[in-house]
């Protein structure tokens, strides 16, 4: 899978014979297949001018090369479409950067998976979901784009259970985990303008658990919102806890959000007062953990301490997703990675 010149002669293109062929060699998702035949991906690749052979990453642990052609190839088996292929080449390209430890978000026990969240122009244009039910199935953008990305790591990554990926139970966002950001009920702009990146269309690419449902039916104001928000945050379960660097993305849905900017709060307001009040004794945390990648002022605090369950404000990312109901979600991280946003090309 990692060789454009390797062909595999399959007799029949049915789904499921597609998907026992690779089976049997070890590759695949354990649901059927779409049968990557050169003229579906000569028609994946169709919208793009650039060379299909260019590599786009070397993804660890196998540090397998990730052609647009081998990611066409991925995109096909999941069923995407060629309107989804820039954003999967966006989400390797993320995948990629240092900062996402890659590496150890496959070699980790912890149940991590990529999370990709589709921002911006090509959200509306390749038809993916931000509205209700954003992270469930029933879209074919969001499903088949995340699956896409877990056949790369699969294939290319090598990032199959034992071999390369040892999460101890793994996770059903290890299959697909995929959506899309509610840019037009975001009262704050787009989230990938306000980490710094100014294109019509982007991806952000975030490692972490699967969603923790917050809800709030009955407040009209921000504090007691975000207080729920910050009571899922803090958990001596979460991978979080011992690393003080972790990010958290708390996925706002646009009631909650329009209860916070009503009130004149900002993204950056949301953030600190989460940070203020998702907080544990220290103490507590130091018996809970014998290893601990803290701050030098965390490990200082004495015991008594309430401790906030990150170092910095600027790791609680906020995103508007979702449709009408009170319902939020916090995703926290595995630990040691940060979160990569990138333009998506045209």
């Amino acid at each position: 899978m990692t060789d454009a010149s390797e062909m595999l002669e399959v007799a029949s293109a049915d789904p499921d014979t597609v998907r026992d062929v690779f089976a049997q060699r070890g590759w695949g998702d354990g649901l059927p297949l779409v049968a990557p035949t050169a003229e579906r991906v000569d028609d994946m690749l169709a919208g793009s001018a650039r060379d299909p052979d260019e590599v786009i990453a070397v993804l660890p642990p196998r540090s397998g090369m990730a052609t647009r052609r081998i990611i066409a190839v991925n995109a096909v088996l999941a069923g995407c479409r060629p309107e989804h292929l820039g954003v999967l080449v966006a989400a390797v390209r993320a995948l990629a950067r240092p900062e996402v430890n890659l590496r150890g978000v496959n070699a980790t026990t912890h149940p991590v998976a990529p999370m990709l969240v589709v921002h911006g122009e090509v959200a509306r244009t390749a038809g993916y979901n931000a509205g209700l039910g954003a992270f469930g199935p029933g879209n074919v953008a969001n499903a088949a784009t995340g699956r896409a990305l877990r056949l790369i790591l699969l294939h290319v990554a090598g990032a199959v259970p034992g071999a390369g990926d040892a999460s101890t139970q793994g996770g059903p966002a290890k299959y697909a985990y995929c959506v899309a950001e509610n840019l037009d009920e975001s009262p704050w702009g787009g989230y990938a303008a306000s980490v710094g990146v100014d294109a019509p269309s982007a991806v952000t690419v975030h490692c972490g658990e699967a969603p923790h449902n917050v809800h709030d039916m009955e407040a009209s104001g921000p504090a007691p919102i975000l207080d729920k928000v910050a009571s899922a945050m803090t958990s001596l379960g979460s991978n979080n806890a011992p690393v003080s660097s972790g990010e958290f993305f708390v996925m706002l849905c646009p009631e909650h959000a329009a209860a916070c900017a009503a009130a004149g709060w900002t993204r950056s307001h949301v953030a600190s007062y989460i940070h203020e009040r998702a907080r544990i004794r220290a103490g507590d945390l130091r018996a809970a953990f014998a290893l601990r990648a803290w701050a030098p002022w965390q490990e200082a605090l004495p015991d008594d301490s309430a401790m906030p369950v990150t170092e910095h404000p600027a790791n609680i990312r906020i995103v508007v997703v979702g449709g009408p109901g009170k319902h939020s979600s916090v995703i926290p991280s595995w630990g040691m990675t940060s979160s990569a946003t990138v333009p998506v090309e045209h």
